[in-house]
């Protein structure tokens, strides 16, 4: 999701996550356990478990919840084990889908992803038909109902601190990092007094499908959405590329 049509996009999400703020703690604190789990409970020294502590603050959750994540991680805490697999596939345009879970049952888990591939037109894909075309890069938002940001701050402050793009949109700011500087550049612009909504790890496409039609562009919404709600996805990325003014009569 590239260009003009990256706020809209992610206003999109951004909604359809406020209106799920528990599930979105749920997943977080997966990613703060298996980031432990897999690279130790050292933030410093475990470039992932940096980046879901800075998403997991950006989201309010407590730093005891966070604490226990790590513990559970590290095993000092007894906790669930999760295990991650991703799925891949193509939806409506030819749309490509990379489908990460986080699952303690990967039959449970692998039927549900089949399911609503099938239900909602997508197909699902074999293991590296989509997954080439994303890079894993840290997002910041930096967002304000009533107040403008002021886009030449946020730029200085962000490509100061390592940021690799900074985009503005109906008066908001995204940021895009490399995920390792996630945090750096999530910090020093929170430090600054800017309004950071959320800092969070995601999948960018290298290359877009430009969506015209309604139908189609309804149909690549839907069963990312659907997919999105699955309890053991953590996350959906997909690589269309929608105007806002076809975004805006999809919302309405």
């Amino acid at each position: 999701m590239a260009g003009h049509s990256k706020w809209a996009n992610i206003k999109h999400r951004k909604a359809a996550q406020d209106s799920k703020r528990a599930k979105v703690w749920t997943r977080l604190i997966r990613e703060v356990t298996i980031s432990a789990r897999l690279g130790g409970g050292d933030a410093e020294s475990n470039p992932r478990l940096r980046a879901a502590v800075t998403s997991a603050r950006a989201a309010n959750m407590p730093n005891d919840t966070v604490d226990r994540a790590i513990k559970k991680g590290t095993g000092d805490l007894d906790g669930v084990v999760y295990e991650e697999i991703n799925y891949e596939g193509y939806g409506p345009g030819g749309v490509a889908l990379l489908v990460e879970t986080q699952t303690d049952n990967k039959n449970r888990t692998a039927a549900e992803v089949r399911h609503v591939f099938t239900k909602y037109n997508g197909k699902l894909g074999s293991t590296g038909c989509v997954s080439y075309l994303f890079e894993r890069k840290g997002m910041i938002l930096v967002a304000d109902e009533e107040t403008e940001i002021d886009l030449e701050q946020v730029m200085d402050l962000a490509i100061e601190n390592g940021a690799e793009d900074v985009e503005e949109a109906e008066g908001n700011v995204v940021v895009t990092t490399a995920f390792e500087d996630l945090h750096v550049v999530s910090t020093a612009l929170t430090e600054a007094g800017l309004p950071v909504q959320s800092a969070e790890l995601i999948m960018e496409a290298g290359t877009e499908v430009k969506i015209t039609d309604e139908k189609e562009a309804a149909g690549v919404l839907r069963l990312v959405n659907m997919l999105d709600d699955l309890d053991d996805v953590s996350r959906v990325s997909a690589n269309f590329d929608i105007d806002d003014e076809l975004m805006a009569k999809l919302d309405s």
